[in-house]
């Protein structure tokens, strides 16, 4: 059997394992009646993906094609894969991934949970390029109802440098928008051709005059802990304390938690509470 017939099968295998644990349900599709398929059908994936169920189920079976790039991330998308198993698949056939793919980010259940479980505790997890892809009630209620928002505008710098909330929340907002933007340079260069850095940066300096006047200059931020200050309408000014973790599947997606003083911790607590 040759390399290409080996890669073939194994993503053969690939589809029909992610196939199988998906549930209508999972993709907004009716159950139906009558169905003994484990999982989605094949035709179900094929009119997800808008190929033909014939080649679908050519690729399915092993057979030794060579379905394009476009081809393989309809798949990724219908099947819900992640960025890991998406890389995958294009390396199987292609031998890697293309360059600039803008990969939607996901977070295992797990860290969900965390997030929601951690309150009163403020607590966000942002991605690559600071999509706010999980937050809580205390991080809701201090920032902004990230999940009331349109799905493109759900980004801290987004928020940041768009939103006229955002300066009255940030109580050093011209510093905490800087450091920000330097700590997002610094990991575009981690990624360069990467699409979903390119298309935010283009709608912000497109969006904001402060981008225009600071990117040419090339500030650079790490990441690392420090103390916000927030206004807020409520509560009044509170001094945050935040510690910045790096998630273990994806050390672009980064946990963000926030201490404050017993008191303000337990106003934070009473506020949610009449919620």
């Amino acid at each position: 059997m040759t390399q290409s017939e080996i890669r073939a099968r194994e993503l053969g295998d690939l589809l029909r394992s992610r196939r199988e644990r998906l549930q209508p349900s999972d993709v907004g599709l009716p159950p139906g009646v009558r169905r003994r398929t484990r999982g989605l059908r094949r035709e179900e994936v094929a009119q997800l993906a808008a190929i033909s169920s014939t080649y679908y189920t050519v690729m399915e079976q092993g057979r030794d094609v060579r379905p394009s790039r476009q081809v393989l991330d309809a798949l990724a998308t219908a099947l819900r894969l992640d960025g890991a198993e998406r890389a995958h698949i294009h390396e199987l056939i292609h031998g890697a991934p293309p360059a600039g793919t803008h990969v939607v980010e996901s977070l295992p259940p797990a860290v969900l949970t965390l997030v929601d479980r951690l309150d009163p505790v403020p607590a966000y997890v942002t991605g690559r390029c600071w999509d706010v892809l999980a937050s809580n009630r205390a991080a809701r209620t201090l920032w902004t109802n990230w999940p009331a928002r349109p799905a493109r505008d759900r980004n801290l710098l987004w928020w940041m440098f768009t939103d006229p909330e955002a300066r009255e929340v940030m109580v050093d907002w011209p510093a905490e928008a800087s450091a920000l933007l330097g700590r997002f340079r610094a990991a575009a260069a981690r990624h360069p051709g990467d699409s979903g850095f390119r298309e935010l940066l283009e709608r912000l300096h497109a969006a904001s005059p402060e981008v225009r006047d600071w990117w040419p200059q090339h500030i650079v931020t790490p990441l690392g802990s420090g103390t916000k200050r927030l206004r807020h309408p409520v509560l009044g000014e509170l001094a945050l304390h935040h510690v910045v973790l790096q998630l273990a599947d994806d050390p672009e997606q980064k946990l963000v938690t926030f201490t404050t003083s017993d008191q303000d911790q337990d106003r934070i607590a009473e506020l949610l509470g009449q919620g």
